[in-house]
């Protein structure tokens, strides 16, 4: 399942400049794919284009050589799993119940859960150290416990790709890196996973392609050695940054 944008123009509104003017990546089957940039830039917007929920001014976004728009709601979210940077949770439920959400897209309107549904719960609920806490009410959460609640609930709909909008906000830097080496095996394993983040180095350390956004425009993409030049950095985000090989990789 990849992942493709050309020429991507999106825009709010009908005045000023375009969210994303002329966009064009890839984000290969089974790559951990980073999304960079500064505040601003588009990142998040990408995302809701690659998820269909804004439609383009001109070019495309697709998903698996289909325009996203073009998808059906329910089957696109059985093979791509999101994680918003932030949602609003509008009545008290359980963490299980919370997590068990991400197996609605294969479920019918009146079809209950089966042991397969249960299993997938269970073990994403394990996969993102969440398991302990099941039975409490996501209202009681830390803010990096409900973040890996949300990333359970992407991993439960058992999709082929993941779209993650900073997934380890708020998360402590043991939790932080166990997202991270956990997203880096499930590409390993075939998933595609889109990751926007603003941790350069993590992302320098377990991504496989790199998109580095500005100003709504690629300053570059494609792999490491492509992306990760000094002089390109220091340009996009406006301070003195250093590339340097890391010693323990």
């Amino acid at each position: 399942m990849n992942f493709q944008t050309r020429d991507l123009v999106v825009r709010y509104g009908r005045s000023g400049s375009p969210a994303l003017g002329g966009v064009t990546m890839e984000a290969p089957s089974g790559a951990l794919y980073a999304v960079l940039g500064p505040n601003g830039s588009g990142k998040s917007t990408l995302m809701r284009a690659l998820l269909g929920v804004l439609r383009p001014e001109s070019g495309s976004a697709a998903v698996g050589g289909r325009e996203a728009t073009a998808w059906p709601r329910r089957e696109l979210a059985r093979v791509v799993g999101a994680v918003a940077q932030s949602e609003q949770l509008a009545f008290p439920i359980s963490v299980r119940e919370f997590v068990a959400m991400g197996r609605y897209p294969h479920l019918g309107p009146l079809r209950p859960e089966g042991d397969t549904d249960r299993e997938a719960v269970l073990e994403a609920l394990a996969q993102c150290d969440a398991g302990d806490f099941g039975t409490r009410e996501v209202t009681t959460l830390s803010g990096g416990e409900l973040q890996r609640v949300r990333i359970a609930r992407a991993l439960a709909q058992e999709p082929s790709a993941l779209i993650l909008d900073e997934p380890t906000a708020s998360l402590d830097v043991r939790h932080e890196m166990s997202i991270f080496e956990l997203l880096r095996a499930s590409a390993d394993r075939g998933m595609t996973i889109v990751l926007i983040t603003h941790h350069l180095n993590l992302a320098a350390r377990f991504a496989d392609r790199f998109l580095l956004l500005h100003d709504g425009l690629v300053a570059a993409e494609g792999e490491l050695d492509k992306v990760f030049r000094e002089e390109t950095l220091k340009s996009v985000y406006r301070w003195p940054l250093a590339v340097r090989d890391d010693p323990v990789a």
